[in-house]
């Protein structure tokens, strides 16, 4: 299905003002009619006051970044674009199968009325500004998913996508409901992508699919996840008219079951890398005192005691608590 753009259709405020001229001379003729005791005359205005209103069915009006796809009979005739007050054939209808259609998006934000005492708000948009299309950006912000990363672990994630329809044609007869659509297709190709990576950096895990295992993760390489579920995205709703402009990760978290399990687990890794620098530092520390004693030839130690240093030297550097250490007063020896 072709998009085709309705162009020099600009003509409602003429047919506005004809159509009015028209209703005044028929209720003039209409008035006279009576006056006059002219039956042919009185037959004739109001049959032309009956069909006269019909041409008034035509006039549309768009604001900025909304489109009108018109049938008539239920044929594709084209698709108003641009503001503007417009005049079309009276007979066309305005399609539109995602008017009531109500996702969280920003698209869908509209001021409804509420029911007294706390009911449900009314959710039926007014009957002439459902049928237009809009043609902005907007944001669609699907429920958050459990999914397995490429590890088996169970993760929480949501993403925000960015998108606007950009043929009506498609968007309109392509697929049933182009808002349902779009929400599935985020749904499954989120899935999709987020298999493919571990949580956080793990070993021997291919993210690329080039066989050579990297450090990609949900965690460490959120852009590029985005950009891989953005083109994922984009590729099942060509067909639909809609250009994904971006998507972005918006929630990212371990699922309940395990969030305590890996907080230990993250807690103990982290224990592990500051104790390894701490380590580091002490030999580091114990090096230096012997070659500065040796240097300047302070004191002599033979293997054995340099040990017992060393061995001090480092419970006392690597402890958790400050040390409390015994002064002997007597001979070294």
């Amino acid at each position: 299905m072709e998009e085709k753009i309705l162009t020099a259709r600009k003509l409602g405020m003429p047919m506005l003002l004809g159509n009015i001229v028209l209703l005044l001379a028929l209720v003039a003729l209409l008035l006279w009619s009576i006056f006059s005791f002219t039956d042919w005359a009185l037959f004739l205005s109001i049959v032309l006051l009956c069909v006269a209103w019909i041409p008034l069915l035509g006039l549309k009006v768009l604001k900025p970044q909304e489109a009108l796809v018109l049938t008539l009979f239920g044929k594709y005739i084209g698709t108003l674009k641009g503001e503007g007050f417009y005049w079309v054939n009276p007979f066309c209808s305005a399609v539109n199968p995602a008017a009531y259609t109500k996702l969280s998006q920003s698209g869908d934000v509209k001021s409804f009325f509420k029911k007294a005492a706390g009911g449900e708000a009314d959710s039926s948009p007014n009957d002439s500004d459902g049928k237009r299309i809009s043609l902005k950006i907007m944001t669609l912000n699907n429920s958050r998913q459990k999914i397995n990363d490429c590890l088996g672990n169970p993760v929480e994630i949501g993403i925000a996508v960015t998108w606007r329809v950009v043929d009506t044609a498609k968007a309109v007869f392509n697929v049933d409901n182009y808002k349902e659509f779009l929400s599935l297709q985020c749904d499954s190709a989120l899935r999709n992508i987020v298999r493919l990576y571990p949580y956080d950096v793990a070993p021997n895990v291919d993210t690329t699919g080039d066989g050579v295992p990297d450090e990609g993760s949900l965690r460490g390489s959120s852009e590029v996840v985005a950009s891989r579920i953005r083109e994922e995205i984009q590729q099942r709703v060509n067909e639909a008219g809609i250009e994904v402009v971006e998507a972005r990760i918006t929630y990212l978290a371990y699922a309940q079951e395990i969030a305590a399990v890996m907080l230990q687990r993250q807690q103990a890794s982290a224990i592990i890398d500051a104790r390894k620098m701490i380590v580091d530092g002490a030999v580091g520390m114990v090096e230096m005192a012997l070659e500065r004693l040796n240097e300047n030839d302070v004191v002599q130690l033979d293997e054995e005691r340099k040990a017992a240093m060393v061995s001090n030297l480092l419970v006392v550097l690597c402890g958790n608590r400050d040390a409390q250490p015994i002064v002997n007063s007597g001979s070294l020896y």
